[in-house]
Parts: C-alpha cells; sequence; structure tokens
C-alpha cells in the first residue's frame, strides 16, 4: 500500500491503538533515517574529514549557484506579493462548505507562533553581531565614512531578515496550507505539489519530495540549534560559569535543552508549543523595550524611520546584487552571508511552512500572506535597529564591540552589549533563558513536522516518533558543531550545511509556485463561472419582470414559457 492510501484511506486509528510500524510511512521514514544516520556516524568518527568534504561541497555551489540562490529568492518575494496583493487574496484556506469557519487561533497567538517557529534564535544570535560584522569587515565595493558604513551594515542586514526569509515561508506555507485545509489532504509536502503532478504525487516522485521536506527540515532547525547552543556556551562564559566552552559543553547542553523541547512536543501544538511562544514572545518584547529604554532612545526611533526608508530604497538593487565584480573578495562574501541567509532559510522553509501552514486555517490568502510576510519583517527591522543601531552607535562613540584587530565575537556581541547596561548580570541572564527557549520552540514545533512528514501526513503523530526526532534534531546539531570544514570551526560546519541543503528543496519550491497559481487560477475561473451564472440569471428574471410590468408580456405569458423552460430544461 502506498504512502498516500496510508495518508487517505479513510480515519485513522487511535494512535495509542497501533504499533509502531503502523504509525510511519515506510518509504519517507527509513530513507530519511538513513541519510540522516550517514552524516551523523562518520562525522562522529572522524569529525575533519566530513567537515572538509562539506566545506568543498559548499564551495563548489557557491562558485557555481551562488546567483541561482540570489535570483530565486527574489522571484519568491514577488510571487508572495503577487499572491497577496492580485485577484487570488480572497480565497480562504478552509473547506469550500466551511467558507464562514473562523481561524482556529487568534491573531496574538497565531503571530507569536509563526515568529518564534520562522526565526527564534537567529534573531538574538545575530541581532547585535551582523550589523557588528559588517560594520567591521564591509561588503566588497561599499566605502564610506564610518558613520556611513553603520547605516550601510544595518541596511544589508535588514535586506537578509526581512521580506526575503518570510516570502520563502509563504510560497511553502500557501501552497500546503491549500492543499490540507482547502482540498482536505493530509499534513505532508507532496500534495501541494499535486495540482502540478496530478497521481503522481502518490508514488516514488511524492515519496522524493517529502524525504527531501523531512532532511530539509532536519537539518535547518539542527543549524539553528547550533547557533543557540553556541550563543548560550557564550553566555555562560560571559558570566564566567564556563571557563573554555567547547564541544563537551555543547553536547551537555543540546542534550539538557532536548530533554525540555521533547517534554514540550509531547504536550501538542495547542498546550506546550502555544504556551512557549506566547511567553517566548513576552519575554523577548520585554528584553527589547529595555534595551530601547535604557539605551540611546531617541537615536534608535529616528535610526529605526531611517533605515526603513534605506531599505525599502535599495531593496530592488540589494535584492538582485551577487558581487559579480568583485572577484574571489565578493564570492567569498557572498557565500558567508547572503548566499548563506538564502540557504538556511530555504532549508527552514518545510518546517516552518508546514507549521504556519497547520495554525493558519480559516485565513484568506491575502491575510496569510499579510501576516506572514509585513508583520514579522516589520518586527525584524525594530529588532535589528534597537540591537544593532544601540551596538553601532557605541562602537562609534566609545568603542569595545569590535577587537583591536577588527575581530567581531560574534556569539558573545550580545552579552558584550547588556553586561555594560543597567543591571547587566541580570538582563544577561534573562537573555540566556530567551535563547534557550527559542531553542525549545524551534526544536519541538520541528519535530512535530517531522513527524508529520514521516507518518504521512497524521496531524497527531505519535509520542514515541515526536521524541525519536526531537533526539535526532539534538544528534545531528552536536555532529555539525564538531565538524570542523577546513579548520573554520563550528558557526563555518553551521553556515555550509545550511547552504548544501537548501539546493535540492529549492527545486521542490519551483514546482510549489507552478502548482499553486494553477490551482488558484482554477479556482478562480471556477469562481467567476458562478458568478457569472448568478448574473446572467438576475438579469434574466430583472428583463422579464420590466416586460410584465410593462404589459410586454402577460405574466401568464411569462409563466408558461417558464414552463416551457423548464419542460425543455
Amino acid at each position: 500500500m502506498s504512502i498516500a492510501e496510508d495518508a487517505s484511506g479513510g480515519p485513522p486509528r487511535p494512535v495509542d491503538s497501533r504499533s509502531w510500524r503502523d504509525t510511519i510511512a515506510p518509504k519517507v521514514f527509513w530513507p530519511s533515517v538513513i541519510v540522516i544516520a550517514l552524516f551523523v556516524v562518520p562525522t562522529a568518527l572522524a569529525p575533519s574529514a566530513v567537515g572538509n568534504v562539506i566545506s568543498a561541497v559548499n564551495s563548489g555551489i557557491i562558485g557555481t549557484f551562488g546567483w541561482y540562490y540570489t535570483l530565486i529568492v527574489t522571484a519568491f518575494l514577488i510571487f508572495a506579493i503577487w499572491m497577496g496583493l492580485g485577484h487570488f487574496g480572497d480565497i480562504k484556506l478552509a473547506p469550500a462548505d466551511k467558507q464562514d469557519e473562523k481561524p482556529e487561533f487568534s491573531t496574538g497567538s497565531w503571530f507569536s507562533m509563526l515568529f518564534a517557529a520562522g526565526m527564534g534564535i537567529g534573531l538574538v544570535f545575530w541581532g547585535v553581531a551582523e550589523p557588528l560584522n559588517h560594520f567591521a569587515s564591509p561588503k566588497p565595493g561599499v566605502e564610506g565614512t564610518p558613520e556611513e558604513l553603520a547605516q550601510a551594515s544595518l541596511v544589508q542586514t535588514i535586506l537578509h531578515w526581512g521580506l526575503h526569509p518570510w516570502a520563502i515561508y509563504v510560497v511553502v506555507g500557501l501552497a500546503v496550507a491549500y492543499a490540507i485545509h482547502r482540498r482536505g489532504r493530509p499534513v505532508s509536502m507532496r500534495w501541494a505539489l499535486e495540482p502540478l503532478l496530478g497521481d503522481r504525487v502518490k508514488g516514488w516522485l511524492g515519496d522524493v519530495i517529502d524525504v527531501v521536506a523531512v532532511i530539509g527540515t532536519v537539518f535547518g532547525v539542527a543549524t539553528s540549534l547550533g547557533f543557540g547552543v553556541l550563543q548560550i556556551s557564550a553566555g555562560l562564559s560571559f558570566l564566567e560559569i564556563v571557563s573554555e566552552p567547547g564541544n563537551l559543553t555543547y553536547v551537555v547542553l543540546i542534550g539538557a535543552i532536548t530533554t525540555i523541547a521533547v517534554v514540550s512536543v509531547v504536550t501538542g501544538v495547542k498546550k506546550g508549543i502555544k504556551w512557549l511562544s506566547n511567553f517566548n514572545i513576552g519575554l523577548a518584547t520585554a528584553l527589547l523595550l529595555f534595551v530601547l529604554i535604557a539605551g540611546p532612545t531617541l537615536f534608535i526611533l529616528r535610526d529605526a524611520v531611517q533605515s526603513v526608508g534605506l531599505y525599502l530604497q535599495n531593496l530592488l538593487a540589494l535584492s538582485f546584487d551577487t558581487t559579480a565584480l568583485q572577484g574571489d573578495e565578493g564570492e567569498s562574501w557572498q557565500g558567508s552571508w547572503a548566499t548563506f541567509y538564502w540557504g538556511w532559510w530555504i532549508s527552514w522553509a518545510p518546517f516552518v511552512g508546514v507549521f504556519i501552514a497547520r495554525i493558519s486555517r480559516g485565513r484568506t490568502v491575502r491575510q496569510f500572506v499579510v501576516g506572514v510576510l509585513l508583520v514579522p519583517t516589520l518586527v525584524s527591522i525594530i529588532w535589528f535597529t534597537v540591537f544593532g543601531g544601540t551596538a553601532l552607535l557605541r562602537q562609534l562613540t566609545t568603542g569595545g564591540m569590535i577587537g583591536a584587530d577588527g575581530s567581531v565575537d560574534t556569539e558573545g556581541a550580545l552579552f558584550g552589549l547588556l553586561g555594560d547596561m543597567p543591571a547587566g548580570t541580570f538582563v544577561v541572564v534573562g537573555a540566556i533563558v530567551l535563547i534557550t527557549l527559542f531553542f525549545v520552540t524551534s526544536s519541538d514545533s520541528g519535530s512535530l513536522v517531522v513527524d508529520m512528514l514521516a507518518s504521512g501526513g497524521d496531524p497527531e503523530p505519535p509520542r514515541w516518533s515526536r521524541i525519536f526526532w526531537g533526539v535526532i534534531e539534538g544528534l545531528v546539531a552536536v555532529a555539525l558543531l564538531t565538524a570542523d570544514p577546513a579548520g573554520g570551526g563550528a558557526l563555518t560546519a553551521l553556515q555550509t550545511m545550511a547552504i548544501i541543503i537548501a539546493f535540492p528543496f529549492s527545486i521542490v519550491m519551483i514546482g510549489m509556485c507552478m502548482a499553486t497559481y494553477r490551482e488558484f487560477s482554477a479556482n478562480r475561473r471556477a469562481q467567476l463561472n458562478i458568478q457569472r451564472r448568478l448574473q446572467r440569471d438576475e438579469l434574466t428574471e430583472h428583463v422579464s419582470r420590466s416586460l410584465t410590468e410593462n404589459g410586454i408580456v402577460s405574466s401568464d405569458s411569462g409563466a408558461a414559457d417558464g414552463s416551457s423552460e423548464t419542460a425543455k430544461a
């Protein structure tokens, strides 16, 4: 029996009554586990050798396909805007016979969950570090005074965290949401491509799509978990709890936090993930407001307004910029930043897309696009202008945020900023708690999505499966952190794997765009045909009534004609 038949062949039995073999989609589960094991086991045995292989593959992709990542991500942004602002915006992500259905989650909870899952650890990790890195080592070809470089670094950062990543999530989330909420398909990536591939999604091609999605999700989430552990370790070092963070520290932290994440995911989306997401947003907001008030408030507000304007002014040019004329230096920068980010967001797309699709029932396409695309982008801009802007101003006025050799402590930059503020130690502890909770929400949301994909679309996968995938994500994070590609360290390993994993799924996403357009066009044509038929019937009735009222046609004649027409019909 195929996976599709397993997923759609009648109502599922209660989870607790099934054996573990009955709760997986074998042609998705086992290939995914094998591919992941082929990475984790060799990395544990020979981390440096595996790291060098990763580095070589990554260099080939960046050198050959860096332009492709830039082009395709910008195309996804154009597609997302078109879907939201065009005539498809009124389509509702709910069954055709339940178009009056209200959204499953309140707008506040919906936004909290999609934002915590979609950005989470990354915002906290890069909020201070990325603007400082761009300032210390400007993008090749960018020149100017220190003040101009500071502003350019903030705009470049906003590009990486603004509309583009959320457009990627819109592409996947919209396709999956329509499939599961409007067409009643299982929560599986393959069904988003059914309008394009037809019944082929029920066979081996659908299996491949889901396997790619599972692997992309596991490695994408593991990359973020790796960032979180690096920053937590730096925070513990800042507080002098850990002297020299290393592999042992990483393993212990991942083990402890993964355990918390597993407990959360077992409780389900409406309890654990929803509660943690709401609490996380509250804690992140508190930290944001603290830095805004304790920092240079007026400067931050002015810089935020200015940064939005410069971002919009330069959006088109930056979206297509590949540093083509800057040679090897430009290619290296592109791989470390823009290409890495586009790859990272694409590798996260199966996870975030499926997750926000699942929690978006009852919303229109326009509400979905505006909510997913614009609101988080605005929050990201505020976050980076508050944290990054404060750090840049401190560097411009008093220094201390960048080393004497021009280097930036990427993992510890946030704590360096917070530690010098009032009640610095207390705030640093709060930041570590925030990172830990973002770790948990990323892990449990990712585990839930992988569970659904690997079980053939079961919206409530069994408990053992949730625990299994949570542990797998932790193991992959450990493997990535201990790999050492070309001596670049854990951070380089995380960046290179994100770029590698994204390439195959980007092809799936292109197919999703085509499938979504085809399905929405068919839906639109059907709606127009219904409207035309209703208008024609209304016009016929109006003309008949006018003729009768003016005595041109008698009511008896009209009735007879109507009876005659009815008889003919």
